[in-house]
């Protein structure tokens, strides 16, 4: 049975996703007010703790990501939640393994679910999805339950999910393997655009793709790599107001 966080706690697990969306709007998902991070609350697994709506990912601060029940969701929806908030409430009854949920529209990643093109493994950066994204063909906005139950269906075990025409949805066990997962996947497709340029691409070994992927990506590296987004935002001003220290 899951024990209620304390109120510090709470604060702290707030502050992690306001850390989240700021990085993320530095690394392709900025996108006017639109896009959103959640993450699971461990004291309360039918709560989640989500971004609101109005602001740009930039802007966040800890009271800006607010409380959202998974048994009152959509009918307890409140103005100041995102209307695809649905995207997050059935990943998460789906995917009890899933923790954390992004929604987005970076350009290079909303691109290649605008064609017919798979991602393919170029660089080690496409490694971390060494079996794939899936892809959610329709293109229209998901704001009701039963269309965001087929991108929870369309998701399945994955990392992400192309939604055609329309943008990403990335889920992860953390809030900070979510942002991993999210800039690593707009990265990969980035290079694979610029590759398609120079010449023919050339995949990595599909043999390979596993065992580079355990060697690569740990717990050690996804720390390693959020502190260092950390301190960036931090030397450049862009931290959330409220944090003295690194999160």
């Amino acid at each position: 049975m899951a024990t209620a966080l304390t109120e510090r706690e709470v604060e702290e697990l707030r502050s992690e996703v306001a850390w989240a969306c700021r990085i993320l709007a530095e690394h392709g998902y900025r996108d006017l007010t639109l896009g959103h991070v959640s993450a699971r609350d461990p004291g309360n697994p039918r709560r989640i703790w989500i971004k609101r709506r109005g602001l740009t990912l930039a802007e966040i601060e800890p009271e800006d990501v607010i409380a959202v029940d998974l048994d009152n969701h959509p009918e307890g929806a409140t103005p100041d939640m995102h209307l695809e908030t649905v995207l997050h409430t059935e990943v998460y009854r789906r995917r009890e393994d899933v923790t954390a949920v992004a929604h987005g529209h970076p350009p290079y990643s909303t691109a290649l679910g605008a064609t017919d093109a798979p991602l393919l493994h170029l660089t080690h950066d496409a490694v971390l999805f060494d079996r794939g994204v899936a892809t959610f063909e329709d293109a229209d906005l998901v704001t009701e339950v039963s269309q965001a139950e087929e991108v929870a269906e369309a998701l399945g075990d994955n990392r992400a999910v192309l939604m055609r025409n329309h943008g990403v949805l990335v889920a992860g066990a953390d809030v900070r393997w979510l942002v991993l997962s999210a800039v690593t996947l707009e990265r990969a497709v980035m290079l694979q655009s610029i590759a398609a340029t120079l010449g023919n691409p050339r995949p990595i070994e599909a043999g390979m793709l596993g065992d580079l992927n355990r060697r690569k990506y740990d717990d050690f590296l996804v720390n390693e790599y959020w502190d260092a987004w950390v301190r960036e935002l931090c030397r450049r001003g862009l931290g959330i107001k409220t944090s003295k220290k690194e999160a």
